[in-house]
């Protein structure tokens, strides 16, 4: 563990005082490695569960559509709060049939930010539809109101915020836009599953939500899979039959649709995860907090900018993205590749930059904060399992990079599930306490 009141040397260089930090060849401070993600960690738990569910899918022969998939669909619907959720094969397709449902064509104007993953804006560009990126507000990298107003036009038929990195996107303010104008949103929750504003579950907050089963998302499958929610009969009447080729009752296709079922062996796993949803978003909320507390030990603020909570609901923490001032983001992540600890860019080309879309005409200085994130963020792992060890290890490498010594007493690490554990007054404790207000309680969510 790293010593109080001691100062972090480069990693290369040899302690020499009682008043250093020894790397891990010299005295062990630090771990070896730091994974970026640890999926193996999660099976290992739940492995026997995981094989007997899929034995029982292979067993029924119903691999397509069966029951497994209508019971996850229950299940997720009343875990979030919705009167219908609607599987798929991907996150992607999830996106790609919430804008064929309210019938988006070729010419069409979609708002989205340029932030985000490559998908939410090749669903727009796959129907003909043209994308507006909007830029993002600089704290919260999510997109900005107030840009999403100005880039509305006749031509506008959706808004499609990104509920990134777990943080819903700021719904008091896009929602009254949106029914000004009169245009319906797409929530892509891809990344924010449990998420919540105000109370209500992310993907109950438009007019149909769109989230993913990859693997690595807070509740991941074995493989690609996606699902849909929605509040309106009318949507969810329109994407049951868009998933299956427009066809009701079979071989008679009322409209043109797209094969993107999903298939019961996924769902069999899914269904064995899902129960321990809620106990791993704890963890993580957990893990935010033990980071914000290792970052002030440091005090790191003029180096690195670490995320903060959102007051208005439920943060999940799909990734904890810091920002690295100074132009010294990638030199950072060198330095944390070469110590073993893994990290990862999201998203180091902006969509409006990409090479695909030159054809519409964005520059560079378009999207300014979008731009400058690009440019200076840096995901660390934040993923259940992961132990206080590790992030130590993880802030101790950053701090030896900037040459911070450690000006403030470890605190005792936060137990994610721990019953003993209280958590202090708002008025007291550390800042980073008084200012995550949900460091995880079952009861913050409706599920």
């Amino acid at each position: 563990m790293i010593r109080p009141n001691t100062t972090v040397l480069p990693a290369n260089q040899t302690a020499k005082t009682a008043n250093s930090i020894d790397d891990q060849s010299a005295g062990g401070a630090f771990l070896p490695t730091v994974g970026l993600l640890a999926l193996d960690r999660q099976y290992a738990v739940l492995r026997e569960e995981i094989r007997t569910a899929i034995e029982r899918v292979c067993d029924s022969g119903r691999f397509i559509l069966g029951p497994d998939v209508s019971e996850l669909e229950t299940e997720l619907a009343r875990a979030l709060g919705v009167p219908h959720v609607i599987s798929c094969a991907s996150g992607s397709d999830a996106l790609l049939l919430a804008l064929m449902s309210l019938d988006i064509r070729p010419g069409d104007e979609v708002i989205l930010p340029s932030y985000t993953f490559f998908a939410t804006a090749s669903a727009v560009t796959r129907l003909g539809a043209i994308p507006i990126f909007a830029d993002i507000d600089p704290h919260t990298y999510l997109m900005s109101p107030r840009d999403v107003e100005r880039k509305i036009s006749k031509r506008c038929r959706a808004i499609v915020p990104v509920h990134l990195f777990g943080r819903t996107a700021d719904m008091d303010a896009i929602v009254p836009i949106a029914k000004a104008a009169g245009i319906p949103i797409i929530e892509d929750a891809a990344q924010s599953i449990l998420s919540t504003w105000h109370g209500r579950c992310s993907g109950s907050l438009g007019d149909v939500g769109c989230f993913s089963f990859y693997p690595t998302k807070n509740l991941g499958g074995v493989g690609d899979g996606g699902f849909l929610t929605t509040t309106r009969d009318d949507i969810a009447a329109s994407l049951k039959l868009l998933r299956v080729h427009g066809m009701e009752p079979r071989y008679y296709h009322q409209v043109v649709g797209i094969n993107s079922r999903l298939d019961s062996i996924q769902a069999a796993v899914l269904r064995v995860k899902l129960p321990h949803l809620d106990a791993w978003t704890t963890a993580r909320q957990s893990n935010a907090a033990r980071y914000m507390e290792l970052f002030a030990q440091y005090n790191l603020e003029q180096h690195v900018a670490a995320p903060t909570d959102e007051p208005r609901g439920r943060h999940v923490w799909n990734q904890f993205v810091i920002r690295v001032a100074n132009g010294q983001r990638d030199a950072l992540r060198n330095h944390l590749t070469q110590c073993g600890v893994g990290t990862e860019i999201y998203y180091p080309v902006p969509l409006h930059l990409q090479q695909c879309f030159e054809p519409l005409g964005w520059r560079k200085g378009d999207l300014p904060e979008t731009e400058r994130a690009a440019e200076e963020t840096l995901a660390l792992p934040i993923f259940p399992e992961l132990e206080p060890a590790e992030q130590r290890t993880v802030v101790g490498r950053i701090a030896e990079f900037f040459k911070a010594a450690q000006v403030r007493q470890p605190a005792k690490d936060i137990a994610a599930g721990d019953p003993s554990h209280t958590e202090p007054p708002a008025t007291e404790g550390p800042h980073f306490l008084r200012r995550m207000k949900a460091v995880g309680r079952a009861d913050d969510v409706r599920c």
